[in-house]
């Protein structure tokens, strides 16, 4: 018991509580749409940002007090577009002033910039009372928030800054959960997300959808799968198997960009996908925490409503005729999640799709993958030969676990156990760990 729980009815921390899910509800499923109308409406992600944040600290500071809103996105969407009003005025305001106090300095300055700047009058004209309705911030922020997630994926940004601004300003996270999930302290995170809005904001990159969407496609999806797989598979000393945080964020942001009027399939794939792995997750622990392989786990508690929509986007996504990788994925998994039993599972058309996944991407992870099917459906000696063959992988813990499998399979137990200790020793998901010492002190013991 801590001291604020001290006299504190229980009554009082049911409302503590319903406020505190509601804050967390504001800023992780509409702060970004919020963020996204804003930017757009002022042509400036710093001030939409931190209009935003000032809203979400005046919502925490207030609603203790007052109550949640009847309608809490509009409250935000009220009083954050206030908010980035006053910064457009002070903004204007100190410029003002400078120009009062240091007119000789600035003339030439201003002389040589007005072909391109709006002079103080036009400025002050743009700033004016949001007239925000609700249907504005149903209809319009799922529209902006696919021109903000195409610009946090920029090109022009490293991978890393993508990762985190896609996060930070579309998925609602704050700094430091971006830090805590990817160990890097807040500090160097927040710096990594301010030189990117820096770099945004001096390159002078539109929030707009791009002429040639295809082109700007393979980023963005690749920033969704890395969000998905770090929460799907949450590494960086996570004590859980899953961080449903991200993976459901991934899921919404991958739904935004299959939205988009493309030729392309891949995002329709990528979202069918992460379906079918989400459909797993009520299964993929026991109720220790522990991990629980697939070919273990109990399909009756499988989610079937989440299997049938991932069925359709595969439907969909094949009459399109234009196959690429995350498609042939969507269907590997599709294989796995419509088989009743593992022992139905249809291994020799999962070896098959992985090798049309090799020939569009030569990963040294999916002849991994490709190893293990043919495993299953030809035998652990037939797989063997394909894993050490990848010895790019060597300091792959999944390598090392899937050897040890293979080889205890193949009834070489003492050398099972070996490569066991090894994948202990390069993985610091604790779920995980525990999961690789129950096999090893498995095989030890048939030694």
């Amino acid at each position: 018991m801590t001291t604020s729980d001290i006299g504190q009815s229980p009554n009082n921390k049911a409302v503590d509580a319903a406020i505190n899910t509601a804050l967390t509800d504001l800023a992780r499923s509409h702060a970004g749409r919020v963020l996204a109308i804003l930017a757009r409406r002022f042509s400036d992600l710093d001030v939409a940002d931190e209009a935003v944040q000032e809203a979400l600290i005046e919502a925490a500071r207030t609603w203790p007090e007052r109550g949640i809103p009847a309608n809490p996105p509009a409250w935000l969407m009220s009083v954050a577009g206030r908010k980035a009003i006053d910064q457009k005025r002070r903004a204007a305001s100190a410029r003002r002033r400078t120009n009062n106090a240091a007119a000789e300095l600035i003339a030439d300055y201003e002389e040589r910039a007005s072909v391109t700047t709006p002079n103080e009058s036009s400025a002050s004209n743009m700033i004016s009372e949001p007239q925000t309705t609700e249907t504005e911030t149903n209809t319009t922020a799922d529209d902006d928030q696919l021109r903000l997630v195409l610009l946090c994926c920029h090109p022009a940004l490293d991978r890393d800054a993508q990762v985190a601004l896609t996060l930070r300003l579309v998925g609602g996270l704050t700094t430091g959960e971006i830090a805590a999930g990817f160990l890097v302290p807040e500090a160097t995170l927040a710096q990594r997300i301010v030189r990117a809005k820096r770099k945004i904001r001096d390159a002078a990159i539109p929030l707009s959808l791009p002429d040639q969407l295809e082109k700007r496609l393979d980023p963005v999806l690749t920033v969704l799968y890395l969000i998905f797989n770090e929460g799907y598979l949450a590494r960086n000393g996570h004590d859980a198997v899953m961080r449903l945080d991200l993976v459901d964020e991934a899921i919404r942001l991958t739904r935004l960009v299959a939205s988009l009027p493309t030729q392309s399939a891949e995002p329709q794939g990528l979202l069918a996908l992460e379906l079918f792995h989400r459909s797993r997750a009520a299964t993929r622990t026991d109720s220790n925490g522990d991990l629980v392989l697939l070919d273990k786990q109990d399909r009756s508690k499988w989610d079937l409503p989440t299997i049938g929509e991932a069925n359709r986007v595969v439907t969909h996504m094949m009459l399109l005729r234009q196959p690429g990788p995350y498609q042939v994925q969507a269907l590997i998994a599709a294989y796995h999640a419509n088989a009743k039993t593992a022992e139905e599972t249809n291994w020799p058309v999962i070896v098959s799709l992985y090798q049309q996944l090799m020939a569009m991407d030569p990963s040294p992870v999916v002849a991994l993958n490709h190893a293990v099917a043919v495993a299953m459906a030809e035998g652990p000696l037939e797989g063997l030969t394909l894993v050490d063959q990848l010895t790019s992988l060597h300091a792959y813990y999944l390598w090392h676990s899937t050897r040890a499998e293979l080889l205890f399979r193949a009834g070489r137990s003492e050398d099972a156990a070996s490569e066991f200790s090894e994948a202990l020793q390069l993985t610091d998901n604790p779920a995980e760990q525990r999961h690789l010492q129950r096999r090893l002190d498995l095989v030890s013991s048939a030694a």
